[in-house]
């Protein structure tokens, strides 16, 4: 969860600033985490033709940027075309991060294509194995022209893969990335476009739109350094399996200190 007022995230928020809705109903955290928690990101590349130089520009950049990770943070890297590969274990050496993002450029075994969505599945898969039972907040950073299609691979699918792996994406988007048009009647629904901006939004992270992709790196990892984490018990009713909404809001009383602050968080879950 992130807050954002005039365009900067939020620090020093506590947990009698959120309120929660589940279902419409109010609802109290049992846990509350902030920056002082681990965090586990990894990196999804583009490394397809058209985004190559962001990926390069983004590796010359990383050894600044990753100074927004702490002591006991761990990174990965997982790169894409038509297939994923993984190029680094998650890992708190993050020289080694650096070196391998800059690597990722000469990547050309992953066939040719751009598949983001079946990208973004395997990422949140990978995650949510590597950190299973592990403390501290997940989160993937997709760094694409949101450009391709996806072949039976719709976001609602996707969006399920990253709540399970309970991971917030967030997007660099290079080149003339913006959201997709809906599709037009009578098409395929087996082949969709993607859209980055709506699994950003849908689980709470962000979008920045970047012509310098290693100034956008350094900027949403310092913005996912301060996220904000609220976990309470599901019901014990309800058919499992069933998407339940929920809303975050501020409190009157921070509200008053920040009347211009947006809270990103995410849309729902899943009965298990």
């Amino acid at each position: 969860m992130q807050v954002i007022e005039n365009r900067r995230p939020v620090a020093g928020l506590n947990e009698a600033d959120f309120v929660i809705f589940d279902e419409g109903e109010r609802r109290r955290p049992m846990h509350f985490g902030r920056e002082t928690e681990p965090l586990w990101v990894l990196l999804l590349l583009d490394v397809s033709g058209s985004t190559r130089k962001h990926v390069k520009a983004m590796g010359e950049a990383s050894r600044e940027a990753l100074k927004a990770l702490h002591p006991g943070d761990r990174a990965g890297i997982m790169v894409f075309g038509r297939k994923t590969g993984m190029r680094r274990e998650f890992t708190e050496d993050f020289d080694s991060i650096s070196k391998a993002i800059i690597g990722s450029v000469h990547a050309r075994d992953l066939g040719s294509g751009t598949r983001i969505n079946a990208s973004v599945i395997d990422a949140a898969n990978r995650i949510g194995e590597d950190a299973e039972g592990q403390p501290g907040r997940r989160a993937i950073v997709i760094l694409t022209d949101n450009t391709g299609l996806n072949y039976q691979a719709p976001n609602e699918t996707v969006l399920r893969a990253l709540y399970d792996a309970d991971t917030v994406l967030n997007a660099i988007a290079v080149g003339k990335a913006k959201p997709p048009k809906p599709l037009k009647p009578g098409a395929n629904p087996d082949f969709t476009p993607p859209d980055v901006f709506l699994l950003a939004r849908e689980t709470g992270g962000e979008v920045i739109g970047a012509k310098k992709a290693g100034s956008a790196f350094r900027e949403i990892l310092d913005r996912i350094r301060t996220r904000y984490s609220l976990h309470y018990p599901p019901p014990q009713e309800g058919e499992p399996g069933r998407f339940r909404r929920i809303r975050v809001e501020l409190s009157e009383e921070a509200r008053r200190r920040h009347r211009k602050a947006v809270v990103h968080a995410r849309s729902g879950y899943y009965l298990p």
